[in-house]
């Protein structure tokens, strides 16, 4: 049977149309794999590109970051933690473009821990399409801590 990571889902600090999770298929203390379809009628698709869509980078980091970083953050910290005064942030970015996503596509997000000390959370993102290619890669860090009242 497989475990409910639903509790992550109402701790996450994003709403549509900027929530980029949509299934967490596995998560550990070591790392995660969710996934995300791609709506075909996204507004970012109406001005990027005129006439050939292309999901833009920064999407497509925010899309690992979401599911890389925020979701393991949150299930590293315990599933008891009340983030209502968490404050969750990027630090850093470094990521590299291999192949274009379109409109409609899925996308599967594999997270693996490289380190989470100190309120920083450091993991190496790799995204991959449907047909399991290298989409992107890189390593993002982030933030988590009490965010001011």
């Amino acid at each position: 049977m497989k475990e409910s990571y639903n509790w992550i889902f109402g701790q996450l600090p994003y709403a549509e149309p900027f929530l980029f999770v949509e299934e967490i298929l596995n998560i550990n203390d070591k790392g995660v794999e969710g996934a995300y379809q791609f709506s075909s009628d996204a507004d970012f698709y109406k001005g990027h590109f005129k006439n050939n869509p292309v999901t833009p980078g920064v999407i497509l980091t925010e899309c690992c970051a979401q599911i890389g970083l925020v979701c393991l953050g949150i299930y590293l910290l315990g599933e008891k933690t009340i983030l209502e005064n968490i404050g969750i942030g990027m630090s850093s970015s470094e990521m590299e473009f291999l192949l274009p996503v379109f409109p409609g596509e899925r996308v599967k997000v594999v997270s693996e821990l490289v380190y989470f000390r100190f309120q920083k959370l450091k993991c190496e993102v790799k995204m991959y399409n449907e047909d399991d290619k290298l989409v992107c890669k890189g390593i993002l860090a982030g933030m988590i801590g009490v965010a001011n009242e």
